[in-house]
């Protein structure tokens, strides 16, 4: 069963530039470590149990699946899920028409020497960044995500997450077949965009398309393809708005 957004990905050109411009934001900011396929991260937990991921190439990876996204501008690029049965939901995507692959393994170490490792099932090629990558936890999931999850900007979690599509219905079929229920149609005036929206644990996750030429998602998916497109982050400071974007490094984010 799903549980909600596990993490969020933000691809950037530079960890440490990354680091110091949330830690500006006003975000807690912890360092994650290195992946052996050519990443490293730093993470931004936050209370209602889900984090963004910030991660870099610390040497060039071009069969890496986030390498293409970078290249192209960066900012948010996909999202995880949370699921407590890998094998099951694995086999849910893929019947509802997901190629996607079978749970391999992965791991990280920490600064502190940690070795960090989970299991992963990877959506293939253009439907990575729509359908989500799920993860479960081998070492206790609380040794990967920090502990660290309050922040002077006060954000306390994950709203919503906007994905731009080309076609919704393929997408809703997806996720129907493996949540069990169709999710609601959702009208975007603010994107001139429509589509279908779905609630997974405590996260909203709406996946629409442009209208006409005249949406800003027209031009994201000639360039960038379907694929995350904003996020929002609940914050308790009563000050909703879009963080810089320069400061994100590209990913469209803002309070609510």
């Amino acid at each position: 069963m799903l549980r909600g957004i596990d993490h969020l990905v933000v691809a950037v050109p530079d960890l440490d530039t990354a680091i110091r411009n949330y830690t500006e934001l006003g975000f807690t900011v912890v360092p994650g470590g290195r992946h052996p396929v050519g990443t490293h991260n730093a993470l931004i937990s936050f209370a209602d149990g889900s984090y963004v991921e910030l991660i870099a190439f610390y040497e060039p990876s071009p069969g890496h699946r986030w390498w293409a996204p970078l290249q192209k501008g960066g900012g948010l690029v996909d999202f995880c899920m949370q699921t407590d049965d890998l094998r099951r939901d694995t086999a849910a995507f893929r019947k509802a028409g997901v190629a996607i692959d079978d749970p391999k393994p992965l791991s990280r170490v920490r600064p502190d020497g940690y070795k960090l490792s989970w299991v992963l099932s990877i959506p293939r090629d253009a439907q990575r960044g729509v359908a989500p990558f799920l993860i479960q936890d081998q070492t206790p999931r609380e040794e990967r995500v920090p502990r660290q999850m309050t922040h002077r900007n006060q954000v306390r979690g994950i709203g919503a997450v906007t994905v731009a599509v080309s076609d919704v219905a393929p997408v809703r079929q997806w996720y129907a077949g493996v949540l069990g229920a169709g999710g609601h149609d959702v009208s975007r005036d603010d994107l001139t965009a429509a589509g279908a929206r779905f609630t997974i644990g405590p996260h909203v996750l709406d996946f629409v398309a442009p209208r006409g030429a005249g949406s800003p998602l027209t031009g994201w998916l000639k360039a960038r393809g379907p694929s995350p497109y904003a996020a929002t982050l609940l914050t308790v400071s009563g000050k909703p708005g879009p963080l810089d974007h320069a400061k994100t490094l590209g990913a469209r984010f803002s309070f609510a």
